[in-house]
């Protein structure tokens, strides 16, 4: 039996992870996120050293003590 050894291309990965394209991917998810918890909720996009990132966070005092109450952003992801 052969074996097959696969060496990544760090720059390439890198570059992948914070492609325009991984963008939108992560954009969007995180859109949807904000759409099934309602309320004031904000998503952020990030561009880091090594990759893209979003986050969804509470806009408001209201949605800043329903988060802490309820785990609600937690419970939306599943």
């Amino acid at each position: 039996m052969s074996r097959v050894r696969i060496e990544l291309n760090s720059q390439g990965i890198q570059a992948l992870l914070k492609s325009p394209e991984m963008q939108a991917v992560l954009e969007q998810s995180a859109g949807a996120l904000r759409n099934r918890v309602g309320g004031d909720y904000e998503t952020e996009m990030h561009v880091a050293d090594t990759r893209a990132w979003a986050s969804v966070t509470t806009g408001s005092e209201n949605d800043i003590l329903q988060n802490s109450e309820n785990n609600t952003l937690l419970k939306s992801l599943y």
